[in-house]
């Protein structure tokens, strides 16, 4: 267990009044007590208790080879799960709950749970505490980061060849970041061609470039747990004088971003700052998507640079930059770094050249 970890947990639950915190978040788990497992369709819990009577719930299905610092409750597939937590909480009050836990867990906790006892959603509890990058986190973040500019070069070649369909060139990504030293991807690769480079989640198919194409690829590696996330777009063999005034103007836009941050900025004045430029140069309508996501252990993780998101920014905390333009049945640009806030600004993670490029 990582008690620094938790008890910065712990006083977030005392300052939002939760005596009682349901984490099952794996991602989330790992990060407070080092144990990561992928449970699927069965219960998994973490349960904090303000009095420091920590729980963790398994199934005898799962595989521990560690000694864990609280209590196990080990049940099987014949037993009911939820009741046995409900039993870990007959004294609670207010009791936090994961965004993401499922309803049939939730709804049957609810039911075994005193009169007395209220619900919230308190995943926030671990969100905050997880949004702020300790030096270790920082430094696997740079290198995943390192790991995805080389990437992307050799993933650029690979389409400057010209023979290539989306599919293939989307393939052989994983094998790369492998090759360089991750585990591999951190969530499946964009590659989209001309037309397809205007959907924003694009699955790569079977298109094969054509002379004047974009080329948007987004891709991230996954180095030691820690996620890698970029976007450059490049075009094949010539450019239209449109297809290079919107990308001069996302990059414009990306860049400008990149220069505003700092501790005490807030989320959504980063996100004005590029979609102003995009909206007053006649493409906001193009823009269809936040600005930038927080980014550690999952891709994405709890927050956004957008209009919604208030929040001063502070130092320790990485999220992406990314705006774009999208031309429907015609192409699409997009611009992604990663970027970590630091004391006075903030360090792009990403160092791939974000000059146009046309190859082939």
């Amino acid at each position: 267990m990582n008690q620094q970890r938790v008890n910065k947990v712990l006083e977030e639950m005392q300052t939002r009044g939760i005596d009682h915190l349901i984490i099952s978040d794996p991602s989330s788990i790992d990060y407070l007590i080092g144990y990561s497992n992928h449970p699927g369709e069965r219960m998994f819990v973490l349960l904090l208790s303000i009095e420091g009577n920590h729980v963790i719930f398994l199934n005898n299905l799962f595989y521990l080879d560690q000694e864990l610092e609280m209590n196990i409750i080990w049940y099987d597939d014949t037993q009911d799960g939820p009741a046995l937590v409900a039993q870990y909480l007959k004294d609670a009050n207010v009791v936090g709950v994961d965004k993401n836990w499922e309803a049939r867990f939730l709804m049957r906790v609810m039911e075994l749970a005193n009169d007395e006892c209220c619900f919230e959603l308190g995943s926030i509890c671990v969100d905050y505490v997880r949004m702020i990058k300790e030096e270790e986190e920082k430094a696997l973040m740079r290198e995943s980061s390192r790991f995805n500019d080389l990437a992307i070069d050799q993933v650029i070649q690979l389409c400057a060849k010209g023979n290539l369909t989306e599919k293939e060139v989307s393939q052989e990504v994983e094998g790369i970041f492998q090759k360089l030293g991750c585990s591999g991807n951190s969530f499946a690769p964009i590659v989209a061609y001309g037309a397809n480079g205007a959907d924003g989640h694009h699955e790569g198919d079977n298109s094969l470039l054509k002379p004047g194409d974009s080329i948007v690829i987004d891709m991230g590696g996954q180095y030691h747990g820690y996620c890698s996330d970029m976007t450059r777009t490049v075009f094949y063999k010539e450019v239209s004088d449109e297809q290079r005034k919107v990308y001069n103007l996302v990059r414009q836009a990306n860049e400008a971003a990149e220069a505003i941050i700092k501790p005490g900025v807030r989320l959504c004045d980063i996100d004005k700052v590029a979609r102003d430029i995009i909206t007053e140069a006649g493409y906001g309508k193009n823009f269809n998507h936040r600005l930038g996501h927080f980014i550690g252990r999952d891709v994405h993780e709890y927050g956004d640079v957008s209009a919604v998101f208030d929040m001063p920014v502070e130092a320790g905390m990485i999220f992406s930059i990314e705006p774009g333009i999208y031309i429907q049945g015609d192409f699409g640009v997009r611009i992604e770094d990663l970027v970590l806030v630091t004391e006075d600004g903030c360090e792009v993670l990403n160092s791939y050249s974000k000059d146009l490029l046309i190859i082939g």
